[in-house]
């Protein structure tokens, strides 16, 4: 049971990660690591010198509500937008909007470039040309294809291209439609003079050479268009806007990156001076609107007047009526006063119908004419006219840049209905107390004039048309007086916009490339890449590479270590018994006694098994040996050769193997007929014999136990070289014959999983008294760690003779993965 926990322990300590092992393996690998931070930092190098410097410049502009000078107590033609903080929220979306930047992109012809050859690219020169082109928006324009110029003198140039295809994607400017144009395939040139017209069908325009500008004959300079739609979302995205701060709410922070500083400047500057005129337009649209309706009202005045006028000058002419009594005069002028009172409500009466159909049958509310034109001072309905119109301008500018549908358009069609359906309710409201007024003022109409009709009949036709005459005269001047009202107050108005900053070039602005950035991550890239390929490596690797996976891997223990050795041939211990490989076995014979003295047996001779996971390991390589330093010790020593599918020990003896284990279990031969007396004293050897077609069946058989008894008999050690236990189960057949059992391990070469195997036999009784040797073994300080063993073990190369299988040439590519891993 004590047993069975130790292996559990064991493999729950294989599944653990050996955070040491992985630090020792980079530390193996640092010139690896170096190799590819200083790879890294050369990359970074180059992507900062080749990288175009990129600017940010800013610009402030203030969002006022600036009171128009005009604008008294007595003034009525007012509008209210809502408030500074309602207008800071439209100017930040307006500036964001592509209808904005398609006017700023346009007035700035920033579809357009100026370029000339750099070292690495071609850099956009923009105002430091030497030159203008004057485009023709009518016409198309080649797009994203640099086209020549090159300066033949001060005043003269040839256009020069090369063109690959017969066609090429064009513009117009004009109404920005995109078009093919045909182009010529091969090299073209064409010479023309500054101001000549350009006509080619990828060009058209003139080029005008600027004055005072020195150009060297032979200067090439490149012109480039682009699409506008593509340059316009360009410079939307990139364009940013914040308040400047908490305190400062309605100063806002324009700020714009690029490569070209002038280009920034530019289009700062013009972003607000086209939004401060769009400010102003929207600002002027209530009076604009207010002046288009008292006009139209002034002309039907005027009409009435000019009738009412000749009425009266018929009348006099007519009835010799010049003039009544004071008496007479002043009911009439009381009259008068009453009867210019009910048109006036009437007029305000009329305003408020025209204003309900207007809203229940019209979608476009930005032409409302001011209600203070009709004398309406009614708060509710004031804010709400200029509340619809301001969403209404807001709604028509949206249009040019979202699609109808949009969830904007749903918002403000929302706050229009609401304010819509309030402004109606208030209507009806201010509609009947209109009337409640109008009908007061007929009954007073009707009492005086009962009092003038006692009075002559021509002289009451006289006062009438005097009433009416002095009536449209004076609506004609009060409408004159709210029209001039009306025109100061747009003259007057300026923008809410102000620039507090204007966007200018000082020197600095430099954002990137951050070359010190791109230094730290070409530094962190190079470090961490190879961390994380040897990571991955070390994850994916299954192969023992030390003896401290041996040990967290298997309980079992470490019986040796034996080095690299070179050499002819396997007889490494008896031809060179000083060497370091020698002392190695010599240090397992040792240890082996421990095992034996712990065995009780009849016998004198000790057997000893030795097997591996695969061929390749050095199992026979050690049979050899071991089987040497015994003999040489002077043990009567016998090996056999009982890996019946792949004979491999008769070669370094230089004896046949002819006849051998196989004949003596087929009862073709004797013990004495197939045992051999080798050149080592003491060591005798007992090969294969010829390869039958069931080895598993004859090392079952009962001639196997006989042929074991026999040799322990005569034999003080038998060194049994087995078959890989991994790939046939004849070396399990042995372990019955087995005082103790030798596994060996190749260090770099054995996988992981076989240890399980060989766990799981032992775990099961079908191993016993098994021990690991470590062949192939290296000291490192990426392994090995914190284990040592007290053997007096060297180093050095062994050579192996012929293999399981067969080996295949190795590669070039092989050969340079087995150098890296011993680096």
């Amino acid at each position: 049971m004590r047993e069975y926990e130790e292996f559990e322990d064991a493999e729950s300590q294989s599944m653990t990660f050996d955070f040491r092992g992985f630090l020792f393996k980079v530390l193996n690998l640092w010139k690896f690591v170096l190799v590819c931070i200083g790879a890294a930092l050369l990359i970074a190098y180059f992507v900062n010198v080749r990288k175009q410097n990129v600017y940010r410049l800013d610009s402030l502009i203030s969002i006022d509500n600036d009171q128009n000078p005009f604008f008294t107590a007595n003034t009525s033609i007012s509008f209210n937008w809502g408030g500074v903080s309602g207008k800071v929220g439209k100017v930040m979306t307006a500036i964001k909007t592509r209808t904005h930047n398609e006017k700023v992109v346009d007035s700035l012809q920033y579809y357009m470039e100026y370029l000339e050859e750099g070292k690495y690219r071609k850099i956009d020169i923009y105002k430091r040309a030497p030159f203008e082109f004057i485009i023709d928006k009518s016409k198309s324009q080649i797009l994203n294809y640099p086209v020549g110029i090159r300066f033949l003198n001060e005043n003269e140039f040839e256009v020069f291209t090369a063109f690959e295809e017969s066609s090429a994607a064009g513009q117009k400017f004009g109404d920005k439609s995109k078009t093919r144009v045909e182009v010529p395939i091969g090299v073209f040139k064409k010479s023309f003079k500054s101001g000549e017209t350009i006509n080619l069908p990828f060009l058209n325009g003139q080029i005008l050479v600027k004055p005072q500008r020195n150009i060297k004959k032979g200067a090439e300079f490149f012109l480039k268009f682009s699409n506008f739609d593509g340059v316009v979302n360009a410079y939307k995205s990139n364009l940013a806007i914040s308040t400047y701060s908490e305190a400062s709410s309605s100063v806002l922070k324009l700020q714009l990156s690029g490569h070209n500083k002038a280009k920034i400047v530019d289009f700062l500057n013009a972003t607000s001076a086209i939004l401060s005129e769009a400010e102003l337009e929207r600002k002027n649209l209530y009076a604009t609107n207010t002046i288009k309706f008292i006009d139209s009202s002034l002309a039907a005045v005027n009409l009435n007047l000019k009738d009412f006028n000749d009425e009266m000058n018929q009348f006099r002419r007519d009835n010799k009526v010049f003039n009544v009594s004071d008496e007479i005069a002043q009911i009439s002028d009381e009259l008068r006063q009453i009867e210019l009172e009910k048109q006036d409500e009437e007029s305000k009466l009329d305003y408020l119908k025209n204003l309900e159909v207007y809203l229940n049958t019209k979608t476009d509310y930005t032409d409302i004419a001011a209600p203070t034109s009709v004398g309406i001072d009614e708060n509710n309905i004031l804010n709400s006219v200029s509340k619809i119109v301001a969403l209404a301008a807001e709604r028509q500018n949206l249009e040019y840049t979202t699609k109808e549908g949009s969830g904007l358009f749903r918002e403000l069609d929302r706050r229009i209905d609401s304010e819509k359906n309030v402004l109606l309710e208030t209507i009806d409201a201010t509609k009947e107390t209109i009337g409640v007024g109008i009908a007061n003022l007929i009954r007073k109409i009707a009492n005086l004039e009962s009092k003038l009709g006692e009075l002559p009949e021509d002289e009451q036709q006289f006062l009438k048309i005097q009433r009416k005459l002095d009536i449209s005269q004076e609506a004609y001047n009060i409408y004159l007086a709210k029209r001039s009202e009306a025109a100061i107050v747009k003259a007057a108005n300026v923008s809410d916009l102000s620039i507090v900053d204007e966007a200018k070039d000082i020197g600095g602005g430099l954002i990137g490339p951050n070359k010190s950035l791109n230094y730290m991550m070409g530094l962190m890239l190079g470090f961490f890449t190879p961390l994380l390929l040897i990571f991955i490596v070390y994850l994916l690797d299954n192969t023992i590479h030390g003896s401290d996976e041996v040990v967290r891997l298997s309980n079992i223990p470490i019986l040796g270590l034996i080095g690299k050795y070179r050499y002819k041939n396997n007889l490494v211990a008896y031809e060179k018994p000083k060497s370091a490989v020698a002392e190695s076995f010599r240090a397992i014979r040792s240890s082996l006694q421990f095992i034996f003295n712990k065995e009780e047996q009849n016998t004198r001779a000790k057997t000893l098994m030795i097997t591996s996971s695969v061929s390749g390991e050095g199992k026979t390589f050690t049979s050899i040996n071991i089987a040497t330093v015994y003999a040489l010790s002077g043990k009567k020593t016998i090996l056999l050769g009982l890996d019946l599918r792949k004979p491999k020990i008769f070669g370094d003896f230089n004896i046949t193997n002819d006849k051998g284990v196989v004949n003596y279990l087929i009862g073709d031969s004797t013990l004495d007929e197939i045992s051999t007396h080798t050149h080592i004293d003491n060591l005798d050897i007992i090969p294969s014999g010829p390869i039958p077609p069931n080895p598993s069946e004859l090392l079952m058989s009962s001639k196997m136990k006989e042929m074991i008894a026999t040799l322990k008999r005569e034999y003080d050690m038998i060194i049994l070289d087995t078959p890989p236990l991994g790939l046939v189960t004849d070396a399990l057949e042995l372990t019955q014959y087995a005082d103790a059992t030798v596994f060996m391990v190749r260090l770099d070469y054995t996988k992981k999983g076989m240890l399980q195997l060989v766990n799981a036999k032992h775990r099961s009784g079908e191993l016993k008294n098994v021990s690991f040797v470590l062949n192939f073994y290296r000291h490192k300080n990426n392994h090995n760690y914190g284990y040592g063993y007290g053997y007096g073990y060297g180093y050095g190369y062994g050579v192996y003779g012929n293999t399981y299988h067969e080996k295949d040439n190795i590669s070039i590519l092989k050969k340079i993965k087995n150098f890296l891993k011993r680096i």
